[in-house]
């Protein structure tokens, strides 16, 4: 997980993500997403190769890539737990904020 969430750390592997969720794309595609030149393009999609985030398939002179679900998964249920955390913490910060208007209310 630790090679998925270093791959994550990167806006522009972000922005690839964001458009291969839409389905596959060629890598010229994918260049034109981005403010950086072809070769930057395609180091970021060995990083997200090399961290089981994307596939490729060659199709004739095209390569396409599509994304791999299965690592994002993984970081989805390591994040729930802190999200449960979270979750509690802010409806105790509501329950705090509707005490306080309570008690402005009635010192009026």
């Amino acid at each position: 997980m630790e090679a998925v969430l270093r791959a994550l750390a990167d806006e522009s592997r972000r922005t690839v993500l964001e458009a291969l969720a839409d389905g596959e794309a060629t890598a010229g595609e994918l260049v034109a997403l981005l403010p950086i030149a072809r070769p930057g393009v395609s180091r970021h999609l060995r990083v997200l190769r090399e961290a089981g985030l994307v596939d490729v398939r060659q199709e004739a002179q095209r390569r396409i890539y599509s994304i791999r679900p299965q690592p994002l998964a993984e970081v989805h249920q390591w994040l729930e737990r802190y999200q449960t955390l979270w979750e509690q913490r802010l409806d105790a910060l509501h329950t705090e904020v509707a005490r306080g208007k309570h008690e402005r209310r009635q010192t009026k």
